[in-house]
């Protein structure tokens, strides 16, 4: 049994795929759009609007920042709560059962088909176009650097974050680095180095797998949600973004 209907959204949005840009955007928490026939996963609309759904501003962010840049933007199209596209399938959290206070009880006791399904329908055919994407660029003998676009509540679980944006990254700093040194200028960002957030192959997919594996230089980018929950916000911050990243890519080959 499919869980998207034919007139329902694609699993992923590609937006400007001839930029002529070095930075391939990726936005693996984009929406909070969950398929009709899993009925919201029993959650009400106050619970779905909220961040244990999607990475709110996270969108906005990417899509102003791909005008900035001319660059290509993969977004995925539903709720992590419905699968994780930044989690390996099968892991303790690829479909939730809990985030943060909000239970999922529409995820417990899936059947193997149910798990199938959603890997099948979401997360494969997201994954599909960002390697694609990526191979015609490497045909291409296109320069790739990859920008994966997240954004973090300011509290979480009772504790108040101080950093305004993170960045994450672990085997290749090249570009990360290079960021945060830039960001860094401005000390009122508190930017963090692996905070909040920090990449391990439990609780990450994308970076791993398309940048790690493919020795791509990469860099995850976190940002406050309260800061980018308006549209003035996000085109703030994507402004602040299509200015530092190009120097920080400069030079990484």
């Amino acid at each position: 049994m499919r869980i998207l209907s034919a007139d329902e959204p694609a699993a992923f949005t590609l937006e400007r795929p001839k930029g002529g840009s070095d930075f391939l955007l990726v936005c693996d928490h984009a929406s909070r759009l969950v398929p009709n026939s899993l009925r919201s996963l029993g959650l009400d609309d106050t619970q779905l609007a909220s961040h244990v759904a999607w990475d709110i501003g996270a969108a906005g962010v990417a899509r102003q920042l791909s005008t900035a840049l001319d660059a290509t933007l993969l977004l995925q199209s539903y709720s992590r709560l419905v699968i994780d596209c930044n989690r390996p399938p099968g892991s303790a959290t690829s479909i939730p059962k809990r985030s943060e206070y909000v239970q999922i009880a529409a995820n417990e006791g899936l059947t193997t088909a149910d798990v199938t399904a959603r890997v099948a329908e979401i997360f494969a055919p997201y994954h599909a176009a960002v390697s694609a994407a990526l191979e015609q660029r490497r045909v291409a003998g296109a320069r790739t650097l990859l920008v994966s676009i997240h954004s973090f509540t300011p509290v979480y679980l009772g504790q108040a974050r101080p950093w305004k944006i993170g960045l994450m990254y672990r085997k290749d700093p090249r570009l990360g680095r290079a960021l945060l040194g830039l960001l860094r200028q401005d000390v009122s960002l508190h930017a963090g180095e692996n905070e909040p957030y920090a990449i391990s192959d439990d609780t990450d997919y994308t970076i791993p797998v398309h940048g790690e594996a493919r020795g791509l230089p990469h860099v995850g980018i976190e940002i406050r949600q309260d800061l980018i929950a308006d549209m003035h916000g996000q085109q703030e911050w994507a402004t602040r973004l299509a200015h530092l990243l190009p120097m920080a890519g400069k030079g990484i080959q």
